[in-house]
């Protein structure tokens, strides 16, 4: 329906152009319409690169499901190419990366999602924990902070910023963020404060 009626727009403005060619101000109009066509067209192209790349991102999920996370890389690296502002391809290929134990390759997608969306609190929990692996706490916690400045009563926040004071030697700090989270109901926070003997 789109193309037809961007061919319909076309096709307008080069009949004005054709029958009222010796008129500049008709010309001028033509042209305009013209303009319009080849703007909506662009714009049509994206629409179309963009549903290319959340299908392979589809697929690439499907990979992840059956652990098979080389290949489905494949398919993320396929869907940034048919649109390079795809946050799901960039997200899902950062999480494969760590699964993979490629932490500062999911670490500079987790970027380019930042770059992209900057209130992603997602991404910058998940940038921060990829840089506790790596024992970047100091890093980390600018992301996890950034993160609870987003999303207030983030407990995954909490819970990895605890692991990232414990790493910076707070453990008084490390707790208490465990605590938290363990307040607002998260149960993986009980089992972490069980395992590093937080009063």
């Amino acid at each position: 329906m789109q193309i037809n009626l961007l061919y319909c727009i076309f096709r307008a403005g080069t009949k004005i152009v054709y029958h009222l060619k010796n008129k500049t101000k008709m010309k001028k109009i033509g042209s305009l319409v013209i303009a319009i066509f080849l703007v909506l067209n662009t714009f049509a192209q994206k629409d179309a690169g963009h549903d290319e790349a959340i299908a392979l991102v589809k697929a690439g999920m499907s990979k992840v499901a059956m652990d098979n996370c080389d290949e489905a890389i494949k398919d993320f690296n396929a869907a940034m190419q048919k649109d390079p502002k795809c946050l799901d391809a960039y997200l899902k290929r950062a999480f494969c990366y760590s699964k993979n134990g490629n932490f500062q390759a999911a670490i500079d997608d987790y970027t380019k999602v930042i770059e992209l969306k900057p209130d992603n609190s997602y991404a910058y929990v998940s940038r921060g924990s990829a840089k506790n692996k790596l024992k970047m706490f100091k890093e980390a916690m600018a992301d996890f902070d950034k993160a609870l400045q987003l999303k207030p009563d983030d407990c995954e926040a909490y819970n990895n910023r605890g692991f990232a004071k414990k790493g910076l030697g707070d453990d008084d700090g490390a707790c208490k963020d465990w605590h938290y989270s363990k307040k607002k109901g998260n149960d993986e926070a009980k089992i972490i404060l069980q395992n590093n003997r937080c009063k």
